[in-house]
C-alpha cells in the first residue's frame, strides 16, 4: 500500500513504462509473425505515459528505430516527457524548501 504521493507517483510511472515496453514487445512479435499490429498512434501515446520504457523498447528491441517519422515524433514525445519529470521534480523539490 502506497506510503505517499510520492511512492504512488512512483508506482504509476513503473507501470506507465512497464506498459509501453510491453507494447514495443508485443508490436515486435507481431511483425515478425505477420499478426495484427499495434498502431504507430497508440505506441507513440504510450512515450507520453512511459517514455523510458518506450525507449528502450524501440533500443532493446530493435523495433522501428530507422522508421521517419515514427522516430522523429518518438524523439519529440520522449523530450516532452522528460520535460515533465524534471518540471514535477522541481516543484517537489521547491515546495519541500523552507520558506
Amino acid at each position: 500500500m502506497p506510503q505517499s504521493t510520492i511512492d504512488l507517483t512512483l508506482m504509476l510511472l513503473l507501470a506507465g513504462n512497464l506498459i509501453a515496453f510491453g507494447l514495443f514487445w508485443a508490436d515486435k512479435k507481431a511483425a515478425e509473425n505477420g499478426d495484427w499490429r499495434i498502431s504507430e498512434n497508440t505506441l507513440l501515446l504510450a512515450v507520453l505515459f512511459g517514455g523510458l520504457g518506450a525507449w528502450m523498447g524501440q533500443h532493446i528491441l530493435r523495433h522501428k528505430t530507422r522508421k521517419e517519422p515514427f522516430r522523429s515524433r518518438l524523439g519529440f514525445r520522449l523530450c516532452l516527457y522528460v520535460m515533465t519529470l524534471l518540471a514535477a521534480a522541481a516543484y517537489v523539490i521547491w515546495k519541500a524548501l523552507p520558506a
